[in-house]
């Protein structure tokens, strides 16, 4: 007997009713090999942890946008503090924690640069919108690995779509996923915000720091083992209780209030906005001046290679072709490398004898 084999016995034997077991997965899109020492989860997480978008999320915002110290977070930083408190939570249920993590690390993949300020301006700018999570799944299914995506398991894809808080994953794992991410988020945002002097601690809801905690951990602390003691019986739906769900929304109404729409905040998000509607324009004008692998990929056959779960976006017909071509090629970017683009289209260069 395998490895692999010992662990998917294992799972079957250790993990609770509802939690997804490899041997139950649904698959792939394309059939592949077996690996004699990991899951088909395992294979998942290796996949994203090796893939470039993963790689690229190092230099993409989580909030603040190119800040100046060390310590603020990144888009990467939030994915791995994601991964953490989701595998927690995922262990004290006793649900797969492969596939927690699998689904964690890959749950943003697809954020544009500048954090949602670049998303909100790829929304404005395509007839079918742009939704991060749907592009994560694109990324994916279709971008990565020169085209070829990554092929990852139905369930993995199915977290990764639905992390979003009003959607619904088809597993216990995914819907993990879909709250410690607010959890991860929401604390760590106000704790930049606080080391941005954007904040001070005294300038939360009350109700938060008296039933929450008067620190980032102790908060996490405390919603994690509310997540985990709601959601103990096996047949319990994996949710926050009714009293903290009510205060995490009144502490989520009071981020977007206060930080997220910050006015001094606003300034920069409309210099995002324009400089990334200029880069769209000037491609939608100059398709030649893409990189010639959206090139190929064009003359090939257009977007190519949609799967029905991240196609909602995706219009057809050769302007719009190019148009979601364009869109894929600006997600991508990091920060500052849509600068260095901005400034080689539309910046003079110094001359040099």
């Amino acid at each position: 007997m395998s490895i692999r084999e010992l662990c998917e016995q294992q799972e079957l034997q250790t993990l609770s009713p509802r939690a997804a077991k490899s041997t139950h997965s649904q698959g792939r899109k394309f059939s592949c090999e077996k690996c004699d020492i990991r899951t088909e989860f395992q294979k998942d997480r290796d996949r994203i942890t090796h893939s470039k978008a993963f790689r690229r999320l190092m230099h993409k915002t989580q909030v603040f946008i190119s800040p100046e110290g060390d310590h603020y977070r990144t888009r990467l930083t939030h994915t791995l503090e994601v991964a953490q408190i989701s595998r927690t939570a995922a262990r004290a249920l006793k649900l797969n924690e492969d596939l927690t993590e699998a689904i964690a690390l890959g749950h943003d993949l697809g954020h544009t640069p500048f954090g949602h300020t670049g998303e909100d301006a790829l929304n404005e700018m395509l007839p079918g919108g742009f939704r991060h999570n749907e592009h994560s799944v694109r990324m994916v299914e279709t971008l990565e690995n020169d085209g070829r995506g990554l092929n990852l398991t139905f369930e993995t894809i199915d977290g990764i779509l639905n992390h979003r808080t009003k959607c619904k994953p088809a597993t216990a794992e995914g819907n993990i996923v879909r709250i410690c991410d607010k959890i991860a988020y929401m604390n760590h945002d106000v704790d930049d915000a606080i080391r941005a002097k954007f904040l001070t601690e005294d300038d939360l809801p009350r109700r938060v720091s008296e039933v929450f905690g008067d620190t980032p951990a102790k908060r996490i602390d405390f919603l994690v083992r509310d997540l985990v003691q709601n959601s103990l019986p096996d047949e319990a739906e994996i949710a926050l209780s009714p009293a903290t769900s009510d205060v995490l929304r009144e502490f989520r109404t009071f981020m977007f209030e206060r930080v997220y729409a910050n006015q001094l905040h606003a300034q920069e998000r409309a210099k995002i906005k324009s400089m990334l509607g200029l880069m769209f324009e000037f491609y939608l004008k100059n398709p030649e001046k893409l990189p010639e692998e959206i090139r190929k990929r064009l003359a090939a056959g257009g977007i190519g290679g949609i799967h029905c779960l991240s196609a909602s976006r995706l219009e057809v017909g050769s302007d719009a072709e190019i148009k979601n071509a364009i869109a894929d090629y600006i997600a991508g970017m990091t920060d500052r490398f849509a600068q260095k683009r901005f400034r080689e289209i539309f910046m003079p260069t110094a001359w040099e004898a």
